[in-house]
This record gives C-alpha cells, structure tokens and sequence, in this order.
C-alpha cells in the first residue's frame, strides 16, 4: 500500500537533486552540491525501504525485474552520492537521478515472481558483485555521455555554458576511466564467481545474461587495453563504454523484460 507514494515522494527528490544540477551545469545558479546530495539522499531514504522490502519478500537466484530495478537503482544512487564526496561526478547525478526516480515509479507497479531458493554465500557473492558492477558502470555511462557532450562543444569551439561548467576534459576522461577500472574488476569478480557457485551458467534461464554479459567484458576489456597501450580516448571511449554498458544492460534486464512483461501480457 505505501509502495507508490514512497516511490513517488523518492522520485520527486531526485528530480529535484537533478534540476538544481543541471541548472547548474547551465550556469542558471550557482553550485550548491550540499542541496543536490541532501535531496539524493532524500530520494534513498524513500528508494531503500522498498528495496529492503524487496529483499525480505524473494530472495532467489534471478530475482526479478521490479526487484533487479529498486536494488541496481538504489545501489547506483548510493554509489554517486559516495562516490561524489572524492570526485567531482555529481554532474551524473543530473541524469542518473531522473532515470532512477522514473524507472522506481514504473517498478513498484510491476508483479514480482514468486520467491525462489534460499541464495547460498556464493551466489550471494555473485548477485552482490553483479549488482555492484552494473551500479558503477551506470555511472561511467553518464559520466560518458557528459564527457561525449564536452568532447562535441570543444570540437566545434563552443566554450560557453555547459562545457564552463564541466570540470577540465582531462579530469573527467581520467574519472571515466577510474570507474571503468573498478566497475570491471567487479563486473569480473560477478563472471568468475558466476561460473563457480552457479551450477550451469549456460541453462536456459541464464544463456542471454551468461553472453551478453561476457560480450560487455570483452568489450570494457578492449577499451581499458586500448587506453593503455594505444591512449584511446574522447569520443572512442564514450562510444565503447556506451555499447559496453548496453550489452550489460541487455544482459541484466533484457530477457527478464521480456519474460516477464511482454511474454507475460501475451
């Protein structure tokens, strides 16, 4: 019964975090991260008891959409709010807020499976790093599209507005490639663990997610190798983390959507 209003009053915290930001960015007011943090934290006071909710209701292997969305949202608004107290990537928070806030709204409204088997410590590992690595390379996605923003407005020597606002492109490619660095780490420590505890990580149930997921690595692996040994960097690197950052995408939620939605309405 309280679902919806909680999802609701979190959805308008993050909104709101993400306006201030992006006006911000505009250079309409003046920075004031305290605000923006306070209101995110706002937004996961509200966002966490729902994601806590989730976990006491089904703790299965494949937990399902509505529940795989509050969690991954909850953790990536968590991350940020941390993250942004040593690194200046609170600017994410002007996309990565809304998108959580929207798609919490939407989850609350969507059924959940039935609860499935207990997790063992292993699988618990798995589920916990995978959730971790998907949350932290949602924040180098829109760290890559800001950085893809500011490569664009400098190579057409548009100097004024959001790029003044932006720190320097240096310190946001390094930061870009610092998230990518530890959201693979994870990402492999989620692979690796998956193919010990899980019994077969190619069943039926878990063949998409095994492959693509396995796809974004040799995708992220490329572009961290590329950085190093070749300097990729600018708009290589924004495109490569974005299409690496789909395939997870597409592992993570694309076949529970279409299992549970769409095959589900048919």
């Amino acid at each position: 019964m309280y679902a919806l209003p909680l999802a609701l009053v979190a959805c308008i915290f993050y909104i709101a975090a993400a306006s201030w930001q992006g006006l911000t960015l505009a250079r309409r007011v003046s920075p004031r991260d305290t605000l923006v943090r306070s209101l995110g934290v706002g937004g996961l006071l509200c966002h966490l008891p729902l994601a806590i909710g989730l976990l006491d209701k089904g703790d299965s292997l494949l937990p399902g959409l509505s529940t795989s969305v509050v969690l991954a949202g909850a953790l990536a608004v968590s991350m940020l709010l941390a993250i942004s107290l040593f690194k200046p990537v609170l600017n994410v928070a002007t996309g990565l807020f809304p998108l959580t806030g929207i798609m919490l709204l939407l989850a609350v409204e969507w059924p959940s499976p039935e609860k499935g088997a207990t997790m063992t410590p292993g699988i618990a590992l798995h589920a916990l790093s995978a959730a971790l690595a998907f949350a932290l390379l949602a924040i180098a996605a829109v760290q890559a599209v800001l950085l893809g923003v500011q490569n664009h407005a400098l190579r057409r020597h548009h100097l004024r507005g959001v790029v003044q606002s932006l720190p320097p492109l240096t310190t946001m490619e390094r930061v870009l490639f610092e998230l990518l660095w530890a959201g693979m780490i994870l990402l492999t420590l989620s692979i690796a663990s998956g193919f010990v505890f899980v019994d077969n990580m190619f069943a039926q149930h878990l063949a998409h997610k095994t492959a693509l997921s396995l796809v974004a690595w040799v995708i992220f692996a490329a572009l961290l190798t590329g950085h190093h040994r070749q300097g990729w960097r600018g708009l290589r690197a924004v495109r490569w983390t974005l299409g690496g950052y789909l395939m997870l995408l597409l592992a993570y939620f694309g076949t529970k959507f279409v299992l549970e939605i769409l095959l589900a309405s048919a």
